[in-house]
């Protein structure tokens, strides 16, 4: 469902479902109670300044009853954000396709308390292109290649190649080397991996049948560090993370696996130290093969 709100500083509006039945006697009632912990008569006066619109783009009136809506669009109020002090380097763009290099900390897409500083919306005010949006993710503390389509109509092509599983992909990452190490690499990891919604974290579930695999082998390793080049076939969420941890490899500087550990802020010389590194395709669009490679290294790799 298209938008009828432009993009505004490179972030698009939000689209809030409203019923059509309940105990509220009006739209606005409805967002006062769902919105409880904003200030009510701050949210009226956005209704009176015509700041929440219907899909034609008209205002919706303060008084509009319940029913007469059933999706609301609007713009957020911006969060005070942190500046992250690192830029985004654009490795290629043409008509439809725009990859990037993302540096670590810096989220895919707006989320939580970063808005501007997300690779998308500083992307969309760097070439001016409202209509940018990313073909997949990578986590923030993640760096690396991120791909983005450039216009809607050949969006589709670039997203079925990952739905396809049509793209090789390759990443690089650095853990800690446990104590007795022995190299059993290269090794295919297999788990079952589910993320629910009341957690952080993702669950594994060693009785049912895997969702995930990776290939892992071996780059180099030091009596330090093990550093590892990662080939996945699947792409679940945190998928990597967890098949390192699970082989007695967390990442280094990983505060989520294989122990969740209280949410510190950014301490930007300690990098998660996953990377990216390469991508690989067809063009969907001109038939070319595609061959990406990241500019970034890890910062704890061995230095041989």
């Amino acid at each position: 469902m298209r938008s009828p709100l432009p993009v505004r500083d490179g972030v698009g509006a939000t689209r809030l479902h409203v019923p059509l039945t309940g105990p509220w006697p009006t739209v606005s009632a409805y967002m006062i109670e769902r919105f409880f912990h904003l200030d009510s008569q701050q949210l009226l006066t956005r209704f009176d300044d015509g700041e929440i619109v219907a899909f034609d783009g008209s205002p919706v009136a303060r008084d509009a009853p319940l029913g007469a809506e059933e999706f609301v669009w609007y713009y957020r109020e911006p969060p005070a954000e942190t500046h992250i002090p690192f830029d985004i380097e654009i490795l290629h763009e043409d008509r439809d396709l725009v990859v990037v290099d993302k540096p670590h900390f810096l989220p895919s897409t707006p989320a939580g308390r970063y808005v501007q500083n997300s690779a998308l919306v500083r992307l969309r005010r760097l070439l001016d292109n409202p209509d940018l949006a990313p073909v997949h993710r990578l986590d923030r503390a993640t760096a690396g290649l991120l791909m983005f389509s450039a216009r809607p109509v050949t969006r589709g092509a670039y997203q079925t190649l990952f739905q396809r599983r049509r793209i090789e992909k390759v990443y690089e990452a650095v853990s800690a080397r446990p104590a007795g190490w022995t190299n059993d690499l290269p090794r295919t990891v297999r788990l079952h991996i589910e993320k629910l919604r009341s957690q952080v974290c993702v669950d594994v579930d060693a009785d049912r049948e895997p969702n995930s695999e990776t290939l892992i082998e071996l780059l180099d390793a030091d009596e330090h560090v093990v550093h590892t080049l990662l080939r996945p076939h699947t792409g679940k969420m945190h998928q990597l993370r967890v098949h390192l941890a699970s082989i007695g490899l967390g990442i280094l500087h990983d505060n989520l696996y294989p122990i969740l550990t209280d949410e510190k802020p950014d301490d930007h010389d300690r990098p998660l130290q996953l990377l990216a590194r390469e991508l690989r395709f067809v063009d969907p669009l001109s038939g070319e093969e595609r061959d990406f490679r990241t500019r970034q290294t890890l910062r704890y790799a061995p230095r041989t």
